[in-house]
């Protein structure tokens, strides 16, 4: 299927990948889901828009055209576990962030569609992900990779407990980013005043970060996971035209820091 994805090419040193940015679910895929799971609720809903902060600093922007139920763009495509041991889903979801199912009884992929899936989809996003990357490593000699996501914050046992803190700073516990890096970042969580924040916790980077990071070698790979209360409703997925602005603020301190 043409056009999966989009990329706009910036000149910092900067590309910011929003995997989870897509909601579209094919018509005839959709009629195999659950009624709930049709409205793909585990979107990060808003956060090209969020993102948009990005474009003033140079950056390049990739993002899906597709829902994460289709393919997860933020999974390996062998689909082995970031978080071995915890609840998390899949390479084509079977359950959505609840625990409930995505499709109805029997309507599941097998491995045959789940194949040809990561060939329409999945592929297309990295190579342009991985070519992107190297365009602006020779360019600049460094480039950092930005994977913005976002989630609900509370109310998701089957993922964890309790509440999310309000920022949640992935680097693969310090190994997809310098320690210079790291510090900048952290050092600006710290000075705002407002939200919670907490590095490498229950989210520590997903498959992108983890697999095209390669600090010694010029590229560095931070995710950063918002959670939604931050600058939308979590029941309704509207923006919040009071609160979005502040989480922006945040977002662009943080990546001026990354390119300083």
């Amino acid at each position: 299927m043409a056009d999966t994805f989009t990329l706009e090419r910036g000149t910092a040193p900067l590309l910011v990948s929003v995997p989870h940015d897509g909601s579209e679910i094919p018509a005839a895929l959709a009629a195999r889901m659950t009624e709930r799971a049709r409205t793909a609720p585990d979107t990060d809903w808003h956060v090209a828009r969020l993102y948009d902060v990005a474009r003033a600093l140079g950056a390049s922007i990739l993002r899906p055209r597709f829902s994460r139920y289709v393919v997860d763009l933020n999974r390996p495509r062998d689909d082995t576990s970031l978080y071995p041991g915890q609840n998390t889903t899949g390479l084509c979801p079977a359950v959505q962030f609840t625990g409930a199912p995505v499709y109805l009884d029997g309507q599941a992929p097998d491995e045959t569609e789940i194949a040809a899936r990561v060939a329409t989809y999945w592929a297309p996003y990295h190579a342009a992900l991985q070519a992107e990357l190297q365009r602006l490593r020779t360019a600049h000699g460094r480039v950092v990779l930005w994977e913005g996501h976002t989630i609900r914050g509370s109310d998701l046992a089957f993922l964890f407990e309790g509440r999310l803190p309000d920022l949640n700073l992935g680097t693969a516990g310090g190994a997809s980013c310098s320690p210079a890096l790291q510090q900048r970042l952290e050092s600006v969580l710290a000075a705002q005043p407002d939200h919670d924040w907490v590095a490498n916790g229950r989210f520590k980077g997903g498959y992108i970060t983890r697999h095209y990071a390669a600090p010694e070698n010029g590229i560095d790979a931070v995710q950063l996971e918002m959670s939604q209360r931050l600058y939308m409703d979590e029941d309704t997925f509207a923006w919040d035209a009071v609160r979005a602005p502040k989480a922006q603020a945040i977002i662009r301190a943080l990546l001026e820091a990354a390119i300083a």
